[in-house]
């Protein structure tokens, strides 16, 4: 069995060519646990222990890379959440200390991603509009305290993650730039066809492609004309919100969205860039307990990696309803590929 590359410093683990594997659901994880809250990134204060144990059942399952509690840790999700705040920085650093805490008390080399989600609101459709929207000022802003703070804890790269709003991700992006750490872009796609091709496209919700992604990353308006594509290190695709399309969910869903990545980096002439994948286990049920569940098991997910890797992932891993059985499975199938 291959062992990982020991590198300490994650730009550099960027350049050697076996794939880093990601962790999986948190949110999922921590539902299992009997952990229901308004907003999940409380749970770094009001069940540290719990945080601490995700992270290490996921590095105990083989993952190289983890990502913090902070997804909706932003000013604006606790906002939603009838939440003070002012609690958001105090949240973010107490997420990262709970990932460093795991990854000490594991003795591995893993690496932690900061995680950044999307604002709670229409930042696309209502794009500073006030009545519908949250304002892009509020918007950048929130980012900018959650983004800073993570760095400042020290946090190996940055993982913007389920975005809607190819904007709003390049929003994040000018942000996360000034940090200077590698950043990874993540967005949500749905299942589309061309009328007129009749070709399969995947868009966000507000209608963006891999193609409008890289479009709007390189002619910004936010960087006085300069490409913020130039900070971005990893594009990717995770979670999925298919409900009647098995083929386009879960893992074959990530297939498919690293293809069009693919393409559309290939067609924009763009080189030098890594792709990653996490997607959700399958489509969510509800079980005869009115638990929800999720159809894709280990082994069903294990089986496509390697055609995800022969489609171009470099960081492998899980969503919603994932687990650290499911990352376990994940890393024997790398091996395997890679032996």
């Amino acid at each position: 069995m291959r062992e990982n590359p020991i590198v300490k410093n994650f730009q550099e683990r960027l350049k050697v060519d076996e794939p880093i594997l990601y962790d999986g659901g948190f949110g999922s994880q921590m539902f299992a646990r009997g952990i229901e809250l308004a907003n999940s990134a409380l749970a770094n204060e009001l069940h540290p222990a719990t945080v601490v144990d995700i992270h290490s059942d996921y590095i105990n399952a083989g993952a190289e890379a983890i990502g913090t509690n902070t997804f909706v840790a932003s000013p604006l999700h606790l906002e939603m959440a009838g939440q003070d705040t002012a609690g958001a920085q105090r949240l973010t650093r107490l997420a990262v200390q709970h990932a460093k805490m795991a990854v000490e008390q594991s003795g591995k080399n893993v690496y932690i991603a900061g995680s950044v989600g999307p604002s709670p609101g229409a930042i696309e459709a209502d794009s500073g509009d006030t009545t519908f929207g949250i304002p892009n000022d509020d918007a950048r802003e929130a980012h900018k305290l959650v983004i800073h703070t993570l760095v400042e804890e020290g946090v190996d790269f940055l993982c913007l993650e389920t975005m809607f709003s190819a904007k709003e991700a390049a929003m994040a992006v000018d942000v996360a730039r000034e940090t200077g750490i590698p950043v990874a872009v993540n967005l949500t796609y749905k299942w589309t066809k061309e009328r007129r091709t009749g070709n399969v496209i995947y868009r966000t919700d507000w209608g963006n492609s891999p193609a409008d992604l890289l479009e709007i990353l390189i002619n910004n308006g936010l960087s006085d004309g300069g490409s913020l594509l130039d900070a971005v290190s990893i594009i990717g695709v995770n979670c999925g919100a298919e409900s009647r399309r098995d083929e386009h969910t879960g893992m074959p869903y990530a297939i498919a969205g690293i293809q069009q990545i693919n393409t559309a980096l290939a067609e924009t002439g763009v080189n030098g860039k890594w792709m990653m994948a996490y997607p959700n286990a399958g489509m969510p049920k509800l079980d005869e307990n009115h638990n929800t569940v999720y159809t894709q098991t280990p082994a069903e997910m294990a089986s496509h990696v390697p055609a995800l890797i022969e489609a171009g992932a470099y960081l492998i891993g899980g969503c919603c309803g994932t687990t650290p059985k499911h990352i376990k499975a994940f890393r024997e199938a790398i091996v395997a590929h890679q032996s």
